[in-house]
């Protein structure tokens, strides 16, 4: 079968739908491209049982509609995947028409988190051909290309490694504000978050249960895209392994050398590391390390099921930073529940830790409820949605009730990210000149996203 793996472009005045590899949907004024693991693997998945495959990233790629469509009508496959979210779904569903006017006889499959959430829509609204829940899309869209009615066991480690040439790896080198140096490139070591009961994240209902690659897998990989020319790598697990996981990965990248020709990075929680395990990871080559904060309100971390303290946040980030590590944290507003002076605690606190030096960049959010969350539910059981209107689910404007006018969540969100221009942020980025540009436009296009006055 030909098969083809594709992100159509999706023309917006609201910049580049950042769509692929991202829990959670954004628009951003400057072009980025994250590498989409899982979808890359099925596309390898697909080629290593004799399928034929086209990676057709238009997102990534840059590429007008008119090329996109070229391209793909000149290749004419049997098959289309298309991975969608939330705020761009209707999209999808008018491209999959266009689709079957263009190429009669074209199969199209949809899959990601809205559609896993809620298939009978997208099946009611477009006309696929099937519609792929869950999140290992690479066992599933294989088992659907040979006809199989029973699901394949997903056995992380019988996957092949990924073909990186054929999945253009290099189109999502550059543009990323993650990477320190360049070129970059993204692996996953698990699927997907070993403590998976945040109420806002999606993929915690894709991957319900934590599944951990072999140490010396991901070794091999890394050391393929270390001969690729990689700089730094970015492990999207939602949480990377801890215990003894980590301390053999961090061995091997001493032993086999990759601490000095890779940077690593990687998604992890308070309260899971202590210092010595965080001065082993530096030793390792490891640069940045992403928590999520997301509020600094108690009530609210034990609402959203962080399991987290403020203490344990503020340790360690304390801790991670004093081991030389880059810390990022990640906070959102708008939530329901909270009074004024409960979200600008949230980017006080953002700000504190950029000022102590305990973090070294944040990103502030919009709460998005995406359908399939238990904060959706909640949500919509109470009445306090305003919209079911998916294409405001985008990270732009507010979709629940709030307490907060929409300016003052904005105006929250943009004092945040001005705790980088404090004199301490400032200093440290100076430390790094090389990447101070790149820093200032990432900065300055969240501002621009964010336009609102000084709260």
């Amino acid at each position: 079968m030909k098969i083809a793996l594709c992100y159509p472009p999706i023309p917006s005045p609201k910049g580049t739908p950042l769509l692929s590899q991202n829990r959670q949907f954004q628009w951003f004024s400057r072009p980025t491209a994250i590498y989409p693991v899982v979808p890359a693997s099925a596309a390898t998945l697909l080629r290593a049982h004799g399928h034929e495959v086209l990676w057709l990233d238009g997102i990534a790629r840059g590429m007008t509609p008119e090329a996109f469509w070229r391209d793909l009508e000149a290749w004419r496959p049997d098959a289309v995947f298309v991975e969608t979210k939330t705020p761009v779904v209707r999209f999808h569903w008018r491209w999959v028409a266009e689709l079957k006017r263009r190429l009669p006889g074209c199969l199209a499959v949809m899959a990601g988190d809205h559609v896993s959430a809620l298939p009978d829509e997208t099946l009611a609204n477009a006309p696929v051909d099937a519609v792929l829940r869950g999140g290992d899309y690479d066992f599933a869209l294989l088992d659907w290309a040979e006809g199989r009615a029973t699901p394949t066991p997903v056995d992380l480690a019988a996957l092949p490694q990924i073909d990186r040439a054929l999945t253009r790896w290099r189109d999502y080198a550059f543009r990323n504000g993650n990477f320190a140096r360049t070129p970059g490139a993204y692996v996953m070591s698990a699927r997907d978050c070993w403590h998976g009961r945040c109420a806002f994240c999606s993929w915690a209902a894709l991957y319900p249960t934590y599944r951990v690659r072999p140490v010396g897998q991901v070794l091999d990989e890394l050391g393929h895209l270390a001969d690729l020319g990689a700089r730094e790598v970015m492990d999207d697990a939602g949480s990377q392994p801890t215990g003894a996981w980590l301390r053999a990965f961090c061995e091997g990248l001493l032993a086999r050398g990759l601490h000095k020709r890779l940077r690593i990075d990687c998604n992890q929680r308070f309260g899971a590391l202590g210092a010595e395990d965080y001065r082993l990871m530096r030793r390792a080559g490891y640069r940045m390390v992403l928590f999520g904060v997301e509020s600094a309100n108690q009530e609210t971390l034990d609402r959203l099921g962080k399991s987290l303290t403020l203490e344990q946040i503020r340790e360690g980030a304390r801790l991670a930073s004093e081991a030389g590590l880059d810390v990022h944290v990640t906070l959102m507003f708008g939530y329901p529940w909270e009074t004024y002076a409960d979200a600008r605690r949230t980017a006080t606190l953002g700000r504190e830790l950029l000022r102590r030096g305990h973090a070294a960049s944040l990103q502030a959010t919009w709460l998005v409820p995406y359908p399939g969350t238990p904060l959706f539910r909640e949500l919509r059981a109470s009445g306090q949605l305003l919209t079911e209107d998916w294409d405001a689910y985008d990270m732009r404007g507010p979709v629940m009730r709030s307490p907060l006018t929409e300016a003052e969540i904005r105006g929250l969100i943009a004092w945040a990210y001005r705790g980088h221009l404090q004199p301490r942020p400032i200093l440290r980025a100076l430390t790094r000149p090389a990447f101070v540009p790149k820093a200032a436009r990432a900065l300055f296009s969240h501002l621009r996203d964010f336009r609102a006055p000084t709260p």
